[in-house]
């Protein structure tokens, strides 16, 4: 079973302005790649955190070039910029570029999803055929009329659809929501940072449940692991048990598609059999 961790960073030159990431001035390609290979993951989705590291984008693009059977990309550009719409169509000609990812997670930038602000990407992205993830816990209802209006538009939401911070029940407050877009077929969920919204040790069972309802709604071929990893609370190859030892309800090709297949799919990440 291949397994490919749908969401990493990577960085150089500055410590992450989130407290919760590694406060380490750089966490390279060779860093992941070590811990990867003690670990157990064979591959994984870089998002370029530009929020700290400017030069992010073209870090994660040369990861990618050096190596394009374990590295691939979900990028960024600045949204309300003019000169930005015109990246789109060549944007995926980058090496390892296989889509678009964005947080609004700065002050100024919150009520960009609902009010206007990147609506352009919407119907640019479908166009080109670029699929779009988001952190999107605080705009879910958003992401249901975007889905509905672009159906040629394939969007994933980050973190289980999880608000920024919570943790045990007080994380799934919006789960009904997130729930609710699973009749999208455009729609997908990224399980990533799991273990951070429970308070308890591993294995976490208290969210086991919830993890549960998200696969029972989506399927697991919208449904895909991954780690967040220089900000989980436990190892990598726990974040991998934690799906593929302590859910007995995942098994056989669902838990191949859960662990990694769904997200190449998705993505149309062709890695090598």
């Amino acid at each position: 079973m291949r397994i490919v961790d749908a969401q990493v960073h990577i960085w150089s030159g500055a410590k992450p302005a989130n407290p919760n990431h590694r406060q380490v001035a750089s966490f390279t390609k060779d860093d992941l790649l070590k811990e990867m290979d003690a670990a157990g993951v064979d591959a994984a989705v870089i998002h370029p955190p530009t929020s700290w590291d400017p030069n992010a984008n073209e870090l994660a693009i040369e990861a990618a070039r050096q190596h394009p059977d374990r590295l691939a990309i979900l990028g960024n550009f600045p949204l309300d910029k003019p000169e930005s719409r015109a990246l789109i169509d060549g944007w995926k000609k980058r090496p390892g570029m296989l889509g678009l990812r964005f947080t609004f997670l700065q002050p100024h930038q919150k009520t960009w999803p609902t009010d206007g602000t990147i609506d352009w990407v919407w119907a640019a992205a479908e166009r080109a055929g670029i699929p779009v993830a988001l952190l999107a816990a605080n705009f879910l209802p958003k992401v249901a009329q975007v889905a509905e209006q672009h159906p040629g538009l394939k969007l994933i939401i980050d973190h289980l659809g999880r608000p920024s911070g919570t943790k045990d029940d007080a994380a799934w407050g919006n789960l009904g929501d997130m729930l609710a877009l699973a009749k999208h077929p455009n729609v997908a969920i990224k399980a990533t940072g799991a273990p951070s919204y429970s308070s308890e040790p591993y294995p976490y069972r208290n969210i086991h449940g919830h993890l549960r309802r998200i696969y029972d709604a989506f399927g697991p071929a919208r449904m895909f692991w991954g780690t967040d990893i220089t900000r989980m609370p436990c190892s990598w190859r726990q974040c991998v048990t934690m799906f593929t030892e302590e859910l007995p309800w995942l098994t056989g090709r669902d838990k191949e598609l859960v662990m990694g297949r769904a997200v190449c799919d998705w993505l149309g990440w062709k890695l090598p059999q």
